[in-house]
């Protein structure tokens, strides 16, 4: 793919918006997620409070309750040009209202939820080609998702797959995602719903990617289709599989659990960054530029 020069910011989660959990539920420890946190960075990077946002709930079974959620939460931090995009089917898309919207914006959000509704809706379509090209070939453009939207951005996309099981070979589904970004797979409401071992098999079945996996109320700065920032207050989590050595899961059965030798492990707070094609963890990142620290060793 060639070079990006849109921003993808890919988040954890913090609400359960979209999901079974959905009860309209926010935990104590994600109540300033989006006064002070991730939300003013999206906004930040897309140009300021002025920004015409679109925030798309195609993830969400409850998409006019996460709507005004999302009016509301960006109206605390100054921003009044948001709109609203309850895509529910595929041929939604292809309303020229819409097409329209997303030519016009400075950025889109998409919402959690589930992500193979966003993978079956709006593979292949003008609405999704658009918003690639414009990825791909417009400075500043940004394309923000939290959890199911962010898990569907790139190429190759988990959909399905019990955490508690996913130690086990077949536990495990996954497909295309929308394609924003190749060689990653992400994974998100990492820590809190102990998905190690999900991402761990996700990157063993598909070792030339590089799984990110985010903590909730945290998230990933993604410029240029490959440098990534660690943002808000919690972890994030790349496990590297390109020098995996020993590796049985191809050979055994489904239900078996699997063995895998060198599967590499980096922890990066808030500030930490990675780089993709190179696989290098970078001590810190500042307005786009690696920033090395000085170590002094007595």
């Amino acid at each position: 793919m060639p070079f990006a020069k849109g921003k993808l910011i890919a988040i954890g989660g913090a609400e359960d918006k979209g999901t079974d959990l959905e009860k309209g539920e926010i935990h104590r420890n994600n109540l300033n997620f989006f006064e002070l946190g991730i939300l003013r960075r999206i906004v930040e990077e897309a140009g300021g409070p002025l920004s015409r946002i679109e925030v798309i709930t195609t993830a969400s079974m409850i998409p006019y309750e996460v709507g005004d959620n999302y009016l509301n939460a960006f109206g605390k931090i100054g921003c009044t040009n948001i709109g609203l995009m309850h895509i529910r089917n595929r041929a939604d898309t292809a309303v020229t209202d819409y097409l329209d919207r997303i030519r016009a914006c400075d950025a889109v959000m998409f919402s959690g939820g589930n992500q193979l509704r966003l993978s079956v809706t709006d593979g292949g379509t003008e609405f999704l080609n658009i918003l690639k090209k414009r990825y791909q070939e417009e400075a500043g453009f940004v394309i923000a998702g939290t959890s199911a939207g962010a898990m569907a951005m790139s190429q190759t996309m988990i959909y399905e797959g019990n955490a508690s099981r996913a130690h086990l070979k077949g536990e495990l589904k996954m497909t295309s995602g929308l394609g924003f970004i190749n060689s990653v797979i992400i994974d998100s409401h990492f820590e809190k719903r102990g998905r190690f071992s999900r991402l761990a098999q996700a990157v063993s079945t598909n070792p030339d990617c590089i799984g990110i996996g985010l903590g909730e109320d945290t998230g990933m700065l993604i410029t240029e289709g490959n440098k990534m920032e660690a943002i808000g207050s919690g972890c994030v989590i790349i496990l590297d599989g390109h020098e995996i050595g020993y590796s049985n899961i191809a050979d055994i059965p489904d239900g078996n659990p699997y063995s895998i030798e060198n599967l590499k492990v980096h922890f990066c707070e808030k500030g930490n960054g990675y780089l993709v094609s190179e696989r290098k963890f970078l001590s810190e990142v500042s307005e786009g530029a690696v920033i090395k620290k000085q170590v002094n060793v007595e």
